[in-house]
């Protein structure tokens, strides 16, 4: 009998699931998964080594600190040295995750997911904005954040304002890898066939469902732990979501500030409270309204996070997201492992040869 026969690779059921994990690839890539496929995970780490990122830095620091001292030279104000550092720094950072990281799939995911659900920031608008309007308009109100935020120079203002962005991503880098956890919690054969409906996946998840029968070791919920990069990945997408939706809200907020201080702070007021005798849009107005939405911003970055309603309304659609990707990957990996050369751990990474002898 020909060796071809006793190979289980070469048969149909082989054949389907490489197309299966083809297309879950695709599945992959189309929604913001990029460290999902092992190929792209593994350029990214790349990417990420010391020799590929140490010159990237240097060179951005160079170039972001020569910018900074230009500038401040320029306008005479060495605040703006340290915005423009820390600024360009980011930039710079942003720039190489997205061209040498492979995080523009990721971005762009989120971001066409973020912008084609503005409906449902209405409800997430009358929630969470009329007790931050209020709390925002007794500051606004206040002689003291008048003197203060309408006396910073534009550059120390700037640095302000980045120094509550770079807060709010480092709030939401350290929290919400907990909301990611709960989308792999309490994953069984249930929730995977429910979940991988309708995805490239479904079909191959009923089968190998079926063929497990209740066996652990061979059932596909044992890939459902996700960790590492992928992990990560699907981080990100909450943090761009999350981050896009707080800037609405902040925008709107700044928008309704300019406003309501257009209408309000008359010049007597002003002439009293800042010795300014003018009134409607003027420089101090703007700078306390971008001072006191960057606050509002942070402030809602962290209830959205903290708070149960808030959490509700702004993840309650994202984790059935995050819960399908878990699926999906989880039955890839399965068809990974069934493959004699495609083995894998439950974390996703091949699996090291066995021992010799």
């Amino acid at each position: 009998m020909p060796d071809h026969h006793l190979r289980p690779s070469s048969g149909p059921r082989a054949t389907a699931s490489s197309s299966d994990q083809a297309r879950a690839e695709e599945w992959f890539l189309d929604h913001g998964l990029t460290y999902f496929v092992p190929e792209l995970r593994q350029a990214v780490r790349e990417e990420l080594r010391v020799r590929r990122t140490a010159p990237v830095l240097a060179a951005v620091l160079v170039l972001a600190l020569g910018a900074g001292v230009a500038i401040a030279w320029a306008t005479g104000q060495v605040s703006v040295a340290p915005a423009t550092l820390v600024s360009l720094a980011l930039l710079g950072g942003a720039a190489y995750a997205v061209r040498r990281l492979h995080v523009w799939p990721i971005l762009r995911w989120a971001l066409a997911r973020t912008f084609g659900s503005l409906f449902r920031l209405l409800p997430m608008t009358t929630r969470a904005l009329p007790l931050l309007l209020l709390a925002i308009t007794f500051l606004f109100v206040n002689t003291e954040v008048w003197q203060v935020a309408s006396g910073l120079p534009i550059g120390r203002l700037w640095l302000v304002v980045v120094i509550f962005l770079v807060l709010g991503v480092a709030f939401l880098l350290v929290r919400l890898p907990e909301e990611v956890d709960k989308a792999d919690d309490d994953v069984d054969d249930d929730l995977l066939l429910e979940v991988c409906a309708g995805t490239p996946v479904a079909g191959a998840c009923r089968e190998l469902v079926a063929e497990a029968g209740g066996d652990p070791a061979r059932d596909p919920v044992r890939f459902a732990e996700v960790t590492g990069y992928e992990r990560w990945n699907l981080v990100l997408v909450l943090v761009v979501i999350q981050g896009v939706q707080v800037l609405l809200l902040t925008v709107s907020v700044f928008a309704f500030l300019l406003l309501f201080g257009s209408l309000t702070m008359t010049s007597h007021v002003m002439d009293s409270w800042i010795e300014a005798e003018v009134s409607g849009l003027t420089p101090q107005l703007v700078k306390v309204s971008l001072f006191l939405a960057a606050f509002s911003g942070l402030y809602l970055t962290v209830s959205t996070v903290t708070d149960e309603t808030y959490r509700d309304q702004f993840f309650g659609d994202v984790m059935a997201e995050l819960r399908r990707a878990v699926g999906v990957r989880a039955v890839y990996l399965a068809l990974r492992q069934a493959e004699p050369a495609g083995a894998v751990t439950a974390g996703g990474e091949p699996a090291p040869p066995a021992p010799a002898g």
